[in-house]
C-alpha cells in the first residue's frame, strides 16, 4: 500500500493519479462489448458521444453516432444474439469505428456475394454519411481469435465536423 508520507520504493509503481488536463484526441481509445440485441445501438451510441466529449470531439458526434448506430444495427441484423464488439480510436486527425461480430465468412462463392450485398445493403445510409464526410469505410474477414467479420468506417476529423453543419 502507497502511503502518502513515503515515496514509492522504485520497484514500486507509484498509483497515485497525477495531475493533468483532460485527455487529448490523440490519445482516445476505447472499446466496448454489447449484447447481439436491437437496444445495443442505442448504447453504442451514448457511449461513443461520451467518449468524443471527453477527449474535446464534439463537433464530430452527430456523424460518429450515426456511422456507429448503423454499424451496430447491421452487425445484430446479420448476427443476431451474438456479443458485437466496438472500438474506437483516433489517429492521424481522423476517428475510426470498428465493429466485429460473429458472422462468419462463406466458403461458397455465391453465398459470400450474397452476404456481401446484404451487408452492403444494410450500410447504405452509413455509406452515405461517410462519404460526405470525406472517410472510406469496408469489411472482411475479423483476424481476431473467434473469427467473424470486422467492419469499420474512418471519419476525417475535419469532413466529420461539417456534418449536418448549417
Amino acid at each position: 500500500m502507497l502511503s502518502p508520507f513515503m515515496p514509492p520504493s522504485p520497484s514500486c509503481a507509484d498509483a497515485r493519479p497525477v495531475a493533468g488536463g483532460p485527455p487529448s484526441a490523440d490519445g482516445l481509445s476505447c472499446s466496448l462489448t454489447v449484447p447481439g440485441e436491437p437496444y445495443s445501438a442505442q448504447i453504442a451510441r451514448s457511449t461513443v458521444r461520451s467518449v468524443l466529449h471527453a477527449h474535446h470531439l464534439d463537433r464530430v458526434v452527430p456523424a460518429a453516432e450515426q456511422v456507429v448506430g448503423e454499424l451496430i444495427a447491421a452487425a445484430w441484423y446479420l448476427d443476431p444474439g451474438r456479443s458485437l464488439y466496438l472500438a474506437l480510436r483516433h489517429r492521424e486527425s481522423a476517428l475510426r469505428l470498428t465493429v466485429y461480430d460473429g458472422h462468419a465468412p462463406h466458403t461458397h462463392p455465391r453465398l459470400a456475394a450474397h452476404c456481401e450485398a446484404r451487408r452492403r445493403a444494410a450500410l447504405r445510409v452509413m455509406a452515405a454519411v461517410v462519404r460526405d464526410c470525406g472517410g472510406a469505410w469496408g469489411f472482411g474477414e475479423s483476424r481476431e481469435p473467434g473469427g467473424g467479420t470486422r467492419t469499420w468506417a474512418s471519419l476525417p476529423v475535419a469532413g466529420a465536423a461539417g456534418y449536418l453543419a448549417p
